[in-house]
């Protein structure tokens, strides 16, 4: 790529403006590539316009064995998209060749009341007939192949054995070979049917599918540079960590990165869910695929390729719609079983009609028609549309689903434990009091508290190190750094040895605290030991989220149980619990002791979530039915977790329970839908109402066309109701 040095500018009102780049919106408005979680070369180590997420596993499709490669079609969106044009292009070809075909039809004569003959209309139709046998059923013909060499007989097998048995016959009674009346017409519109079926199929799946791809393509392929005062435009894979990069007004961030220079709002509401664009400044995080607002933006990469924030939430999106849940499997059963009814009633039909003493041309029709009729398509589509639907909605939403039958199992919710900090309050916290015990010099004290603090990320050691850096606090050099798990950490200052620890460690070692030690209950109090004498310590207040209070009503109104479970002592766990209404609190308890409450829910019969940070709240995430990992920015690497919240809005996990059951709802209604159509469509295709009523092959595959579609259908509603729900 050719390099374009220009001179510098500077951050803040001479910026030039730079072009305004719209929000990519996501919607439903054609196909632009799928997905392979197989395939993906991902995130920012790459061309992002070339982000391969072709290749979607049709085998959740209802087309398993559909050979691809065989029509013509390599890798990459764009040959995806030319998959589902090739679809198109086959129905209206064969579209317009079924026209003469269906006029010439002395079946179709005899059923309209006209007659149109003249010498070489047979060999005519039958060659039109053999066009479209050949090139509107190739997918399929070459479908059939692909399923039976991996065992899986379905949807695919049951076209092409149809219409084959209907071309064999048809040629058949037009040479002689056999008596009867050809249907001819009804095969060409069984195959137009069928392509213009599937191309509906394809397209709705893509069209939920291509939300990963706008989310991927959010991410500009350049960068600008900045080398000293020389800005040069390069592709953002060339970028190493420590590079920095300026941000114009309007554009896109082309990196993870932490802001050097600049002030300005970034709105990262397709990324995290957060509607009101966030002010970024000067050592704050920003995530790739962001937009910048009306200001500039020096910033330093922090993490690029498979570290990146946008990276990771397309491979857990891929993931969570690769991976197969009970439903999934449940409707996967649902399809093998109706293809082998489907072929063993077919043949059935056949039989019967032929003993029965009907003409053969009947019998043929009646088994064509049930095979037909009972193609499992609906059921393919019905539930990986659902959930390629809800995972990428839930994703634009803060929502990472990496556990999809856990996702489906929030409906069963009945008790929610939360941890405190961060979550149910704001974790930043402020310092209120600093109380002295064995010193004199409150400064010297509390910026000897600060060095230590300054090593750990936690919220009440990030308040103190504010604090002291707020009091321009010199702090001083510690050595033998230690962190003690769930309590607090220590270090050697000045000789002496200092310990910074939570009063669970004061109860933990027999020492008494002292009585004045929490001015209120929403203080949160740390302890300061120096050679094991408790010196002073240092009183913290934690605000509680503005939205904490309606998602505990929310979920306490769906039935469910709240409670919480944190480190801090029991009088501001109590405060926190009264003010928010909780059900229950569970105070000065460690991170591995959260498994004990875990356990002792489910033990009562609960179903129980746990919300924690992912780190140290590891043991019961991954003891809770459903393990819920708060994220902050860019951090979504929990790996215990089966759902994690990019934001820490309580009002996330509320919509996660209500997007769970909503897209269960829609599981099961489209399930009704697929098997509810074959319980009355196969016994009149197989002819138990003849002769009242026959169903023939072309009305057969128009209604199993149309529940397909119906399911297609609903399951888009589950993108209406999920964004509105809630935003």
């Amino acid at each position: 790529m050719t390099s374009h040095p220009v001179t510098l500018p500077k951050t803040g009102d001479e910026e030039a403006p730079a072009e305004q780049k719209a929000l990519q919106h996501i919607g439903h408005d054609g196909h632009s590539g799928t997905m392979n979680p197989d395939n993906h070369q991902g995130g920012v180590g790459m061309e992002h316009g070339s982000i391969d997420h072709s290749q979607m596993n049709h085998s959740q499709m209802s087309h398993a064995g559909m050979d691809h490669s065989k029509m013509g079609h390599g890798s990459g969106g764009h040959d995806h998209r030319a998959m589902i044009a090739d679809f198109l292009r086959r129905f209206w070809i064969c579209l317009i060749v079924s026209v003469p075909v269906v006029v010439l039809s002395m079946m179709f004569q005899e059923l309209v009341g006209y007659q149109l003959d003249f010498p070489y209309r047979e060999p005519l139709v039958v060659v039109l007939s053999t066009v479209i046998y050949v090139y509107g059923g190739w997918p399929f013909l070459t479908g059939i192949v692909g399923e039976l060499r991996a065992r899986q007989p379905g949807m695919m097998t049951l076209v092409a054995v149809a219409i084959t048995a209907a071309y064999a016959y048809s040629v058949a009674v037009s040479f002689g070979w056999l008596r009867g009346m050809d249907f001819f017409w009804e095969l060409a519109t069984l195959i137009d049917i069928m392509l213009l079926g599937h191309y509906l199929e394809m397209k709705s799946v893509a069209g939920a599918s291509r939300s990963l791809e706008l989310i991927v393509q959010m991410l500009p392929s350049d960068a600008h540079k900045v080398t000293g005062d020389i800005i040069t435009d390069v592709n953002v894979t060339t970028l190493n960590l420590g590079d920095v990069v300026l941000v114009r007004p309007g554009e896109r961030i082309p990196t993870d990165g932490a802001v050097v220079e600049g002030d300005s709002a970034v709105n990262e509401s397709m990324l995290t869910g957060e509607s009101v664009p966030v002010q970024k400044a000067i050592n704050d995080t920003v995530i790739a695929g962001a937009v910048n607002g009306e200001g500039s933006l020096k910033i330093r990469v922090t993490h690029k390729g498979e570290d990146s924030y946008l990276n990771k939430v397309v491979k857990m999106v891929e993931e969570a719609q690769r991976a197969k849940s009970q439903t999934q499997t449940l409707a996967d059963r649902a399809a093998g079983w109706l293809t082998l009814i489907s072929l063993s009633v077919g043949l059935l039909t056949l039989v019967i009609w032929l003993v029965s003493g009907k003409e053969v041309s009947f019998a043929v029709e009646r088994m064509v028609t049930v095979m037909v009729t009972a193609c499992p398509h609906a059921l393919g589509v019905a539930i990986p549309l659902v959930v390629a639907i809800s995972t990428a909605i839930s994703a634009q939403k803060g929502l990472l689903i990496r556990n999809r039958t856990a996702f489906e199992e929030a409906r069963k919710i009945t008790a929610m434990v939360f941890d405190k900090t961060g979550t149910l309050t704001e974790g930043e916290f402020g310092v209120t009091r600093v109380r002295l015990l064995k010193a004199d010099d409150e400064a010297g004290f509390l910026g000897m508290v600060a060095a230590l603090e300054q090593q750990s990320q936690h919220p009440i050691a990030q308040g103190i190190v504010r604090e002291a850096k707020k009091r321009n606090l010199v702090m001083p050099t510690i050595t033998n750094f230690q962190s003690i798990t769930g309590k607090g950490v220590s270090a050697t200052v000045d000789g002496r040895q200092v310990v910074v620890v939570s009063p669970g460690y004061l109860k933990e070692k027999g020492i008494e605290q002292p009585q004045d030690a929490y001015g209120s209950g929403a203080e949160t109090v740390v302890f300061v030991l120096i050679d094991d004498q408790l010196a002073g310590y240092v009183a913290l207040a934690d605000k509680i989220r503005e939205d904490s209070k309606e998602a505990v009503q929310r979920l306490q109104q769906s039935g469910i149980k709240v409670y919480m479970a944190t480190g801090d002592n029991q009088k501001v766990a109590d405060a926190v619990a009264k003010e928010l209404g909780l059900d229950g609190v569970f105070a000065e308890v460690l991170p591995d002791q959260k498994v004990t409450i875990v356990k002792d829910l489910q033990a009562k019969g609960q179903f129980v979530a746990m919300t924690g940070d992912g780190v140290n709240d590891a043991p019961a995430l991954a003891q809770a039915n459903v393990g819920i990992a708060v994220g902050s920015g860019t951090d979504v690497a929990a790996e215990t977790a089966d759902i994690i919240l990019v934001n820490s809005k309580p009002t996330d996990i509320t919509n996660l329970v209500e997007f769970g059951r909503a897209t269960y709802r829609k599981m099961i209604q489209n399930l009704f839908w697929a098997t509810g159509y074959n319980v009355v469509a196969i016994p009149l295709a197989a002819g138990v109402l003849y002769p009242n009523f026959v169903l023939s092959p072309a009305i057969g595959a128009v209604l199993m066309s149309a529940s397909t579609v119906i399911v297609a259908l609903n399951a888009q509603l589950l993108k209406r109701s999920l964004r509105s729900s809630h935003p």
